[in-house]
């Protein structure tokens, strides 16, 4: 598998990122991993919009989502016609949410442009990669993710708080993508999201073999979320940036 990061904000689109959005590739398959604000625009640098095979959706806060949106307008109106219908896996009502979001009736909604499958707890296959799903600690009902293909894996918090279902889903994968929104000399809401602390006790406790930490929230100092990231976990770390390209198999390799 192939990760580029394309947004790695969190919360709102920063100076140098968009909001949320990442794409995994294994033998020509192309996956997103949410569609925050402004992600559409900088997912053009690297992939053909119109070549995507699927869009996985974690939860349906504006900064993992809104840029479906405009999606739906790039797919709908295209020059040649209306694209064929994309998978788009979201949580429960995701169809429904969508529609309401851009103004449409419900009915048919986004529906005739996307192909809406509802998540839920366990596995499915999302083109050639086997993913693993479950609840995750947020204030919305928000999943995180586990890929694997040809002995590689990758897991993905999405947005959480702490909890053991996290864990598990990186239980040894090889990159942990996990967020890291809040620092923890700050009060914060609990059950919302997690420090670099956090995040490193979860990587620890999972034995993931490298951690990359993103949901980076403009005003936060990274380096520090680092820091706090290394007082609980001794493997290697990473920031994600939008650009950063991770090889996923035996090891997860550096950007190039």
């Amino acid at each position: 598998m192939r990760l580029t990061i394309i947004g790695s904000s969190g919360s709102f689109p920063g100076p140098a990122s968009p909001a949320s959005c990442y794409l995994v590739e294994a033998e020509g398959f192309r996956l997103l991993l949410d569609m925050g604000n402004g992600a559409l625009g900088v997912l053009q640098r690297y992939a053909d919009i119109y070549g995507i095979d699927a869009v996985y959706l974690s939860h349906l806060h504006a900064d993992h989502c809104f840029d479906l949106c405009s999606y739906w307008v790039a797919r709908t109106f295209a020059p040649d016609g209306p694209k064929p219908p994309l998978p788009v896996y979201g949580p429960p009502g995701v169809a429904d949410r969508m529609a309401e979001v851009y103004g449409l009736d419900s009915d048919p909604g986004m529906r005739e442009t996307f192909d809406f499958r509802e998540l839920a707890p366990g596995e499915i296959s999302v083109g050639p990669m086997t993913a693993r799903l479950d609840r995750v600690n947020h204030p919305v009902d928000a999943f995180g993710i586990r890929l694997e293909h040809r002995g590689g894996s990758l897991a993905y918090s999405g947005d959480t708080g702490a909890c053991d279902e996290l864990v598990s889903l990186a239980d040894r994968t090889d990159l942990f993508l996990c967020e890291a929104s809040f620092h923890d000399h700050r009060e914060h809401p609990k059950d919302m999201h997690l420090t670099g602390s956090e995040a490193g006790e979860h990587a620890a406790r999972a034995a993931a073999q490298r951690l990359l930490l993103t949901h980076l929230v403009p005003w936060n100092d990274d380096e520090c979320t680092v820091a706090e990231a290394r007082s609980t976990y001794d493997g290697p770390i990473d920031l994600a940036r939008s650009g950063g390209v991770y090889e996923i198999g035996d090891t997860a390799l550096n950007p190039v």
